[in-house]
C-alpha cells in the first residue's frame, strides 16, 4: 500500500554538552491510507518523541516527515497537514478547556484551520459519530461523565475530517471499563469510516485490539515492524518478548491480547 504518512530517519537528541541523550535513533515508520497501525514500547523507548517529532511539535536533529509524499517542513506543518491528520492526547478528557462549552470545543480546530463550512452542522456530525446527542453541546466539561468528556475530545478531532488520528497513550490512566471504551470507539471509526489510527501505547494489548500491524521502539529505533499476528505469536526481538511477558495469562491484571474478546459498549 502507497504510505500517506511517512517518516524517514527520525533522530532526536534530547540535552546539551556532555547530557545529551538520543531519543530516536534513525527511525523509519509509513501509515498507508486507512490503516490502524499499533507503536508500543515501554516507558522511556522514544514513543512520545516519535509523535512530537510527526506532529511537528519537536524539530528532528535528522530525517524527514512527509504527507501524501510532500515533505513537511521541519519544525512546522502545513495547514493540509493539520487538517489531515489529528491528535488525540494523553487523558483526552483532560484537554478538554473547562471554561468552554461543548460546541465551542469541538469547532475550534475548524476556526483555527479556517475550514470552510457549516460548522454548527460539522460540531453536530462529529458529535453523532462518537454517540454522543449534539444537544450536549450546550454543556461544559464538568457537566459530562468521564467517557462523555473523552468522546467530546475524539469528536473535536474527528471535526476536520481527518485522514489519520493519531492518538499518543490515550488509555493512560483509565480503568479498565474506561480504556475498553476508547479503544472500541477508535476501532469503530477506523473500520465503519475508513479512518487511519496510528495508536502509540507501552500496552501491548490496546494495539493488540485495533492494530493489523504493530510497530516496536527500543531505545529510539524501531525492532520489529510486523504484521500484529506474527509478531504476537513469534516475537523476535528481546523488547517485545518483554511486552508480551507483561501480558501473560495469570498474571494479575492481564488478558491475554491473542484471544478474541468483545470490547465494553
Amino acid at each position: 500500500m502507497t504510505p500517506v504518512l511517512q517518516a524517514r530517519g527520525l533522530r532526536v537528541v534530547h540535552g546539551r554538552g556532555g547530557r545529551r541523550t538520543t531519543a530516536l535513533d534513525g527511525v523509519d515508520l509509513t501509515v498507508a491510507a486507512g490503516e490502524a497501525v499499533g507503536v508500543v514500547g515501554r516507558s522511556g523507548s522514544g514513543k512520545s518523541t516519535l509523535v512530537h517529532a510527526l506532529l511537528g511539535l519537536r524539530r528532528p536533529d535528522a530525517g524527514s516527515v512527509a504527507w501524501g509524499g510532500v515533505e513537511q517542513r521541519a519544525g512546522s506543518r502545513t495547514r493540509e497537514f493539520r487538517r489531515a491528520v489529528q491528535y488525540v492526547a494523553q487523558d483526552p478528557a483532560g484537554s478538554l478547556d473547562p471554561r468552554w462549552r461543548v460546541r465551542d470545543l469541538v469547532a475550534d480546530p475548524l476556526r483555527r484551520l479556517r475550514v470552510s463550512c457549516d460548522v454548527e452542522a460539522r460540531v453536530a456530525e462529529s458529535l453523532t459519530a462518537v454517540g454522543l446527542d449534539p444537544d450536549l453541546g450546550d454543556r461544559r466539561p464538568a457537566q459530562l461523565s468521564g467517557g462523555q468528556a473523552q468522546r467530546v475530545a475524539v469528536a473535536r478531532a474527528l471535526a476536520t475530517r481527518p485522514r489519520l488520528l493519531l492518538a499518543d497513550e490515550p488509555t493512560s490512566g483509565l480503568d479498565l471499563p474506561r480504556r475498553h471504551q476508547v479503544l472500541e470507539l477508535l476501532a469503530s471509526l477506523h473500520e465503519t469510516q475508513g479512518l487511519g489510527v496510528l495508536l502509540v501505547s507501552h500496552d501491548l494489548r490496546a494495539v493488540a485490539r485495533l492494530g493489523r500491524r504493530t510497530v516496536v521502539v527500543d531505545a529510539g529505533r524501531v525492532v520489529e515492524d510486523r504484521p500484529t499476528s506474527d509478531l504476537l505469536t513469534r516475537p523476535e526481538h528481546p523488547a517485545t518478548r518483554a511486552l508480551l511477558d507483561a501480558v501473560t495469562p495469570g498474571t494479575p491484571g492481564t488478558t491475554d491480547p491473542t484471544r478474541e474478546e468483545p470490547l465494553c459498549s
